[in-house]
């Protein structure tokens, strides 16, 4: 265990002529710190930070933690620090996800907020005009603030008023507004004369964040004419004088994957765009994950540079963007970073913490002529060395486990796509010649090249569709062939049948052909279909001529699965529209699997507990899920997705197996280090359960009926940020509400499913619900008009454990407000939730067991007198030690063990027991009962 004091490798001084006697200086603090700025006291420099949560805190000049001021409890998207008040010493501004622009003083005291409206702000700066400083500040409402220093509105500007951004694409009901955007930020642009130019980003469009420049003369409505269109997303700006004529330039990086990652500059006076592209330094970085290109200019052995941070990378490269890429160095670490600052009077750079989870923030000496190698020798210290160590403790524990004898063959778990090659093959090998069923690990290949399918009677909309990262250049013979041939020496094979920008990348009778095949080699399959959220007439011809027919043909086969991968409100939402109901049924239960890419999604305990109920109602026999170094990406325009260690993945894929999960298509990420989820499987640590021994279910469930429109579309539409309009969203309460593009990291609204079901609290990365009260689960309707009696899948208390029986209660909804069940009467979803959260509530005291304290957790029965408890933090890519409260209820518990440590906790006298969960980590426990739970 890591000392949660301070770790420091030197005393940090930060005051004028000192010398630091350190390379690199890591503070812990105890947080996970998204952001790094500094501000000025009294002439001394100190580091402000904020948390995940959007705590803001102040590190002192010796490394110690001072002030600490939560402010909201929500994300803060932009921190900026000035002088506003003339009294020598920096407030700090923080633009907050809950609409809020919070001002603190230099002692962490909140001075006072502005609040507009409820969508994000999502960017603020301090500005001069004539010496008076202005606080400029904007978001997702799509307006620009002027404020006083002390927080009055003097000036708002409607994006409208100016703005050149436009959607495209084909016009649909759903389409927002041309004309309008997001400031994704605002800066000042400092000028020779003195003077400043106020410099404001705006765009429309998360997944790349395009947009243009803007620039304004102070409190003035329109820009001048220096208008620009960004080189790419942009996700870090920054101003600098770049060529030293005394105007600062634009300086900007990329969020996105390599091949479009960038540094850009731009001289507004100029207007000349220089652009390098970091694609060409691919072979000294690593080629795949979502980064932001975040630079700064730094003087070093007295020469202008940039520093770029990129990921796990470096850049130090020339001020000329267009030199050669031969005179850029590449620094190299393990680990990632969420942010970067450089003080402007020291030649220092703070970095955030590891964006797998660090605690610590780091300050790198530039005068240091060691930094180089401590930064490529770094090993975060705090939360990033505890969840080694404990990794490595589990990993020893397991060595000498053995599975409790009463505890029965479980479940096969599939991986689907993880990698043989490299520090994953031994491990795999290892499991299967050792013996053990479970799990299986089928194999497959990329395929850049698929089949040009004759389209000829398809309809309209799917004969020209095509998927632009593909070659459409195989015959049907050569398609066959190019699959079959993966078969070789491995267990079964997955791989892309088509994806929802063009199912059709293999025909039907490909498909055919790859199960005849798999059947005769006595081989596993799985086809997978990402992204299929569209839900249109179009569609629905794709859903009778290509997918009922492909799980018929698989059906009949018995060798092959469909993979359903989609996106966002998909799972309570899409599949419930006529054209699904092949699946919903369970006419194909044997075929169909549910799985999600989360991928930009906010809405992850919606997915889990919709899964769930489809699995549960007997719709499908099994469930999947999947990790992707773009989970983390619930903002595209700041993608820091480039987590190193996968600590997220492993306690993902842990609840998710834990919870029933059985086919898993994972991207391979530190296959060294996520083997420890294979053996877990292996040996039967991890506990993989029936349906039936479920026991971490709430009696309560929502079933959906067909899913409103507007639900639909906001639920499936999340990457345009311009949707917002308080009147609309306070005139459209719903159950499942906030899902759109204008909330990234925004509260939930009182009555949504999320907060009073998942104890969710904002749209952000909820992969590891709490369920305080048991999975509400999002089912197929089991009764009244809504209901089919005539479903193949029968009726979902016979698939549950039997303590459910006579204890099930359903509410009907479609997703905007709630029904009865013979459907005479409607209720608003703000009002009716109270009745539904108070038998949440009541229903969960007839569980034999809850549990509390901000963890992950599953219930499942083992044996006669045995549960298996699954625990885990919580925290996603924010870790923490967590204590879980587990509630015993109506149970008489012989002994409580931690199956991989051994330590024993006893409840005796107590109805509650406290079992400690270490940071990043989960726990196996063994529940012994008294007397046998009834099965």
């Amino acid at each position: 265990m890591i000392n949660k004091k301070c770790v420091l490798t030197t005393a940090l001084v930060i005051t004028t002529g000192a010398a630091l006697a350190s390379a690199i200086t890591s503070i812990e603090t105890g947080h996970t710190m998204s952001k790094v700025r500094t501000a000025r006291k009294n002439g001394t420099t100190y580091i402000v930070g904020s948390d995940y949560n959007g705590t803001i805190m102040a590190i002192s000049p010796n490394g110690s933690i001072g002030w600490k001021n939560k402010l909201s409890g929500f994300m803060n998207r932009d921190v900026w620090c000035a002088d506003i008040t003339g009294d020598a010493s920096d407030e700090i501004l923080a633009a907050n996800a809950d609409g809020s622009i919070y001002c603190l003083d230099s002692d962490g005291k909140l001075l006072w907020s502005f609040k507009p409206s409820d969508a994000p702000m999502n960017a603020v700066t301090v500005i001069h005009k004539d010496r008076t400083p202005y606080v400029v500040c904007g978001g997702f409402d799509m307006n620009l603030y002027y404020l006083t220093v002390d927080g009055k509105l003097i000036k708002t500007i409607d994006s409208k008023v100016y703005s050149k951004e436009k959607p495209w694409g084909k016009s649909y009901k759903s389409r927002p507004e041309d004309f309008k955007h997001v400031a994704n930020f605002i800066r000042p642009l400092k000028r020779q004369d003195g003077s400043e130019v106020l410099l404001v980003h705006g765009v429309i469009w998360s997944n790349s964040a395009g947009g243009h420049f803007y620039c304004f003369e102070p409190l003035e409505e329109k820009p001048f004419n220096q208008l620009k269109k960004s080189a790419g997303g942009v996700g870090d700006l920054k101003t600098a004088d770049l060529d030293g004529d005394g105007n600062e330039e634009i300086l900007y990086g990329a969020t996105s994957m390599i091949q479009d990652a960038h540094v850009s500059s731009f001289d507004i006076d100029k207007a000349k765009n220089h652009t390098f592209k970091i694609s060409s330094l691919r072979r000294e970085i690593d080629g795949f994950g979502y980064r932001v290109a975040q630079p700064e200019l730094i003087r070093e052995n007295g020469e202008d540079k940039l520093f770029v941070l990129f990921g796990s990378r470096i850049l130090l490269m020339p001020t000329d963007l267009n030199a050669d890429p031969k005179k850029t160095e590449v620094l190299s670490n393990r680990f990632a970073y969420n942010d970067l600052w450089k003080p402007d009077d020291k030649n220092l750079i703070i970095l955030a913490s590891a964006q797998s989870g660090g605690s610590c923030i780091h300050i790198i000496n530039l005068d240091s002529k060691y930094w180089k190698t401590a930064y490529e020798n770094l090993v975060p210290p705090g939360n990033i060395t505890e969840i080694l160590e404990q990794t490595a403790q589990a990993r020893e524990q397991l060595k000498s486990y053995t599975k409790p004898e009463w505890e029965t063959d479980r479940p096969v778990v599939t991986f689907m796509t993880e990698s043989r090659k490299g520090s994953g093959g031994p491990y795999i090998e290892a499991i299967e010649k050792s013996g053990y069923p479970s799990p299986v690990f089928l194999g497959g290949k990329h395929l850049p090249r698929v089949e040009n399918v004759d389209r000829s009677d398809f309809h309209p909309d799917y004969q020209t569709k095509r998927d632009r990262r593909k070659k459409y250049v195989l015959s049907e013979k050569e398609m066959t062939k190019e699959l079959t041939d993966c078969f070789a020496g491995i267990p079964g094979i997955a791989y892309w049948g088509g994806h929802g920008n063009d199912p059709f990348q293999t025909s039907l009778q490909t498909q055919k052909n790859v199960f005849d095949y798999a059947k005769k080699q006595n081989k596993k399959v799985v086809t997978i279909y990402p992204e299929l959220e569209q839900h249109d007439a179009a569609f629905a011809w794709v859903m009778e001529h290509h997918f009922y027919p492909m799980a018929a043909y698989a059906q009949k086969t018995g060798a092959a699965k469909i993979f359903v991968r989609t996106k966002h409100a998909f799972w309570n939402g899409i599949v419930y529209m006529p054209f699904w109901a092949g699946l919903i049924s369970g006419e194909y239960a044997d075929v169909f699997i549910p799985a999600l890419e989360e991928t930009t999604d906010k809405t992850m305990e919606q997915s889990v507990a919709s899964r769930l109920g489809i699995w549960t109602a007997g719709s499908v026999d099994q469930w999947g899920a999947r990790c992707a170094r773009d989970n983390t990406s619930f903002d595209r325009t700041r993608q820091h997705s480039h987590q190193m260690l996968p600590n997220h993945f492993l306690r993902q894929m842990i609840y998710n197996i834990s919870c029933g999960a059985t086919y898993l298509n994972n991207f391979a990420v530190d296959q060294d280090y996520m083997s420890i989820l294979w053996e877990l499987i292996a040996k039967g640590a991890l506990y993989v359960p029936e349906r039936d021994e479920l026991l971490s279910l709430n009696p309560v469930h929502l079933s959906m009926k067909k899913p409103d429109e507007r639900f639909i579309n906001y639920g499936n539409n999340v990457k345009w940020m311009t949707f917002f309009n308080q009147a609309d969203e306070d005139a459209n309460p719903m159950v499942f509400q906030r899902l759109n593009g204008s909330w990234p990291g925004a509260p939930v609204v009182e009555w949504d499913y999320s907060r009073y079901a998942a104890g969710a609290h904002e749209r952000r990365l909820n992969f590891l619900p709490t369920f305080e009260n048991g999975v509400v689960m999002i089912t197929p309707p089991q009764s009244g008009v809504f209901a089919d009696p005539d479903a193949p899948r029968g009726k979902m208390e016979d698939h549950l454990h039997p303590i459910y029986k006579g204890l099930l209660k359903e509410y009907i909804t479609d997703g905007r407000n709630y029904y009865s069940a013979d459907g005479t009467r409607t209720f608003k979803a703000d009002e009716y939730y109270k009745t539904i959260e108070a038998d949440i509530r009541e229903a969960a005291e007839k569980l034999p067991l809850t549990v509390g304290g901000d963890v992950a957790w599953v219930a499942a029965q083992s044996a006669p007198n045995h549960i298996r408890l699954t625990l885990l933090d919580s925290g996603y890519i924010n870790p923490s030690a967590k204590t879980a409260v587990v509630h015993i209820q109506g149970l008489e518990i012989a002994k409580m063990t931690d199956l991989l440590s051994g330590e024993i906790f006893d409840p005796a006298d107590s109805s509650t027991v406290k079992i400690d969960i270490p940071v990043g980590m989960f726990r196996f426990i063994d529940v012994e009962l008294k007397k046998p739970l009834a099965k």
